[in-house]
């Protein structure tokens, strides 16, 4: 540990005022993992008293592990309990060295409750004043399997909840429906926006809350969509079903389920949609949604399986 850091570890435990840290102008980052990992490494950067909300899920038991690596060694960060963030207490501080703090910068302890956490990383006031920039990478992972049954749920409906969910994508687009809680699941079908489902029961898996829903059809599907996309509902089984987009509930053929797949690989991102399928004897054209804007990415597949590399149709296809 350098001099500098160590000075640091001893004035905060020594009760160093709060002004000491700069957390005045926050930007919220969702954190997602790439599907059937447990874990990412993010490379960013603030500027003076700028600082960074990264927002994750995660069960109670779990164990999270979250490393920063700055430039600028005025820079650290806090972790939070679901329902806490900046202004309230914190359940580590990677300035100062603890139970959950084997070193500064690092944080390593089971999660004490269900929720979404938050890991703030900012400057010291004192490097802020003076617009100082820091660039780093951060690190995180959950590791631990989910139980049976959600420990300490933080009113985030994950056992419980409203007994309907509605879905809300943005754009009006489709929501997929997965055969198991992840990004990187089977798509069984896709959900039409609007369309009621019944909640069967949340849980957090790849730092996102997936929900375990069934349409509400007679025979009815049931799946994993992700929660973000989920508001409550009603038991109206019309709902988002009727006109030229109840099309899109039908299961995705093969064309369509290599395509969303090669896309996934394409872009690194799990939030993608099936929003057209053409049939040709050449080659079925398939057209997939990529992100909360469902930046359109096109991809042709054969019949043996087979695609084209996915091709971005706008600028922001990564996204």
């Amino acid at each position: 540990m350098n001099t500098g850091n160590l000075f640091f570890a001893i004035a905060m435990a020594c009760g160093a005022p709060a002004a000491l840290v700069a957390q005045d102008e926050a930007r919220t980052q969702t954190v997602r993992f790439a599907a059937g990992t447990s874990g990412t490494t993010i490379t960013d950067r603030i500027t003076g008293y700028e600082s960074v909300l990264y927002t994750l899920s995660a069960e109670a038991g779990q164990r999270m592990q979250v490393r920063l690596e700055p430039s600028n060694l005025a820079t650290y960060f806090n972790v939070y309990a679901p329902g806490k963030g900046p202004g309230d207490e914190a359940i580590a501080n990677a300035g100062t060295m603890g139970e959950m703090v084997p070193d500064l910068n690092q944080f390593d302890g089971v999660l004490p409750a269900s929720g979404t956490y938050t890991i703030s990383v900012y400057m010291m006031r004192s490097a802020a004043r003076r617009e100082e920039v820091s660039e780093y990478k951060l690190s995180i992972s959950i590791e631990g399997a989910t139980e049976d049954v959600v420990r300490n749920d933080y009113a985030d409906g994950l056992q419980g909840g409203p007994d309907f969910y509605r879905v809300a994508t943005s754009g009006g687009g489709v929501l997929n429906l997965r055969a198991a809680p992840s990004g990187g699941a089977a798509v069984v079908t896709v959900l039409n926006n609007g369309q009621n489902v019944r909640n069967l029961g949340c849980r957090m898996e790849e730092a996102r809350r997936w929900c375990r829903v069934a349409t509400l059809a007679d025979p009815g599907v049931e799946g994993w969509a992700a929660g973000d996309y989920l508001v409550e509902g009603s038991d109206d089984p019309a709902a988002g079903t009727s006109g030229a987009a109840a099309q899109a509930t039908d299961m995705p053929d093969a064309a369509a389920q290599a395509c969303l797949t090669a896309v996934t690989e394409e872009t690194g991102n799990a939030d993608v949609v099936l929003l057209s399928s053409t049939f040709s004897e050449a080659g079925t054209e398939v057209i997939v949604g990529v992100g909360p804007g469902q930046a359109p990415w096109q991809c042709i597949a054969y019949r043996d399986g087979s695609t084209t590399r996915p091709m971005s149709l706008t600028d922001e296809g990564s996204l």
